[in-house]
């Protein structure tokens, strides 16, 4: 599993929802690597965050805007004459989108559509990109309860808002890719368009509310007792760095071997890296410097319908990317409360932030 850093030496990358925890990691990791990155995105959606910890907004160009007006949209993707998009931009919580179903639907379905006619329009003006990644997640499929994992050709659904609204997105970005960048014609389009569907994703700099590892560091900072809704619900965690090496491996795939590689892509943590929720925040506790400050009180969900058991098969990742997981679940813990001890210290997040990518990168 290697990045090419000659690859993405000066690869014109447009990234949407860069402004997020996840897109923030992402951003860092392409400028470290050579990339020209333009983030187009709304202001960050938590205060503090990662984003404005890092200064990032004086590290890439950075466009303030709705994933939904599509005009803005068109005109930033122009603008930045990218080879490469990964689209990131959502509303990206499972409780949000009960409270919000309309706005989660726009943003997820809708915001899709937008990037991808966005891309058409801007093919058939001359533009050229050559590969398109759509991140959603492992909720898109409908869920089983099943022990073993989902692969990419399992059916897909969603009881929740969330969960549906990504399924769509995910339908969405298969009639495009047939209608629009079917893979007959690659050669006329020039244009490789896939999805990458990953697990849940802990790591420093996130601040997002009802997020399991945030609210752990939360309570903790506060002395104040963790909230835990589903103790033995079971997901596959996993440091952001992980799937964000996969989303990296599949672009410089998709431009070197085009549509071969335009489908849906899991990664996900190993099997035995599976924990469930009670696991995460016992260990967070118990690694806390100070000694746990908190403790945690169970509380029911109420009527939330959400996964008890969600699993990731990863296994076409890993033959045909040489893709696999380097942090386990304890690692990845650890690596959070690392960057966590900097923020606590008022120390250099960015700093930490890039060494965390470098280690990750040379493990073996």
């Amino acid at each position: 599993m290697m990045l090419d850093s000659v690859f993405w030496q000066g690869k014109k990358v447009f990234v949407t929802g860069h402004t997020g925890f996840k897109g923030t990691w992402l951003s860092l990791w392409l400028t470290q690597l050579g990339a020209i990155v333009t983030g187009y995105a709304l202001k960050p959606p938590t205060s503090p965050s990662m984003f404005e910890l890092c200064k990032m907004v004086h590290v890439i160009p950075t466009v303030y805007a709705d994933i939904r007006d599509q005009h803005a949209l068109l005109e930033a993707l122009s603008a930045a004459k990218p080879e490469i998009v990964i689209h990131m931009a959502a509303q990206p919580l499972v409780r949000s989108s009960y409270a919000d179903p309309v706005m989660t639907f726009e943003t997820n379905v809708m915001g899709t559509v937008y990037v991808l006619d966005a891309v058409r329009k801007a093919v058939d003006a001359g533009g050229q990109i050559k590969a398109v990644i759509n991140v959603t997640t492992d909720k898109c499929y409908e869920n089983q309860e099943w022990i073993w994992g989902y692969r990419e050709t399992d059916r897909l659904g969603g009881h929740d808002p969330y969960s549906s609204s990504k399924a769509c997105s995910e339908w969405v970005t298969s009639s495009y890719r047939e209608s629009y960048f079917p893979q007959s014609e690659y050669v006329k389009h020039g244009v490789a368009l896939a999805s990458a569907r990953a697990g849940n994703v802990i790591g420093g700099g996130d601040w997002a509310s009802d997020r399991l590892v945030p609210d752990c560091i939360r309570a903790q900072l506060q002395q104040k007792s963790i909230i835990v809704r589903s103790p033995d619900a079971i997901r596959p965690w996993q440091h952001v760095l992980e799937p964000l090496c996969g989303y990296l491996l599949l672009a410089q795939k998709m431009v070197e071997q085009g549509a071969d590689f335009a489908e849906g892509w899991n990664f996900g943590p190993d099997a035995q890296d599976e924990r469930s929720v009670i696991w995460v925040v016992k260990r967070i506790c118990s690694q806390w410097p100070e000694g746990d400050q908190a403790g945690y009180t169970i509380q029911s969900q109420g009527d939330l319908n959400e996964a008890n058991q969600l699993r990731l098969d990863s296994s076409k990742a890993r033959k045909r990317l040489s893709w696999r997981p380097r942090w386990n679940t304890e690692q990845a813990i650890d690596k959070v409360l690392e960057w966590i001890a900097v923020y606590r210290s008022h120390g250099n997040l960015t700093e930490v932030s890039l060494r965390q990518i470098m280690e990750f990168t040379r493990t073996d």
